[in-house]
């Protein structure tokens, strides 16, 4: 941990989803919901979790308590945010973590990409979802950031391409945000990915900036054929059949 003092290094837990058959394709999870980030997605629906006041609704040891209670039912774990990547610990709580035993997935959005490498070439994370926000183009509006330069996201992009453990491309296709451009762009970005999600928007009161809208079952059927030619597996997520 390059000598950093353990006692005075602080793992921001903000939530805590007991069992999920979702969040953790084919496994039995818990989901935890790591505070802070630095992106501001205006259609973020964890709204509460972006800043340095998020709440710390949860200490580690609470958390490794309750896992290791539950190890015999669940089989893994899913790290969500806000941004996990932010946290200095990050590291020692994942190997906290797989010492009961867990399989752990990592949410992120990307913009650290040599946290995600080191995790990933540690052997801490089984399985990476990472959030493509927008076509190129348009990505630093989509990811509330104007200015953001995408040579981080790029980086994690191209690691994650060289297949060194499962993950997923997903994208929430969110009305008054995304256009046709935005998919055109996308597909050829994540040439060779194995699999990609679009995500249907849903609107709620913790949204960062409400009044967006979601997209028609039919829309996005449009969207994930433009996707269609580049990747190996498109699958819809969020709507109804």
């Amino acid at each position: 941990m390059g000598g950093i003092r353990k006692d005075l290094m602080i793992m921001k837990i903000s939530g805590l989803q007991k069992t999920t058959l979702l969040d953790y394709p084919g496994h039995v999870a818990a989901t935890l919901f790591l505070g802070g980030c630095n992106f501001r997605c205006p259609f973020c629906h964890n709204s509460d979790l972006l800043g340095a006041e998020s709440p710390e609704a949860f200490s580690e040891d609470e958390i490794l308590a309750f896992l290791k209670k539950r190890s015999g039912i669940l089989q893994g774990v899913c790290i969500t945010g806000g941004e996990p990547t932010l946290q200095p610990d990050l590291e020692d709580f994942l190997f906290k973590i797989r010492s009961l035993g867990l399989k752990i997935k990592l949410d992120t959005n990307g913009s650290r990409p040599e946290i995600l490498k080191n995790l990933c070439r540690n052997g801490l994370i089984d399985y990476a979802a990472m959030d493509i926000k927008s076509g190129p183009s348009s990505y630093g509006t989509a990811a509330g950031q104007a200015n953001l330069n995408l040579a981080s996201i790029e980086a994690s992009i191209a690691f994650l391409l060289e297949g060194s453990i499962p993950f997923e491309f997903r994208t929430t296709a969110v009305k008054g945000l995304h256009a046709e451009r935005d998919f055109e762009e996308i597909g050829p970005w994540l040439s060779g990915a194995p699999r990609y999600y679009l995500q249907s928007y849903k609107d709620s009161e913790s949204v960062l900036l409400p009044g967006f809208s979601s997209f028609s079952r039919d829309e996005l059927l449009h969207f994930s054929e433009l996707v269609a030619p580049f990747v190996e597996e498109v699958h819809l997520r969020g709507i109804d059949y």
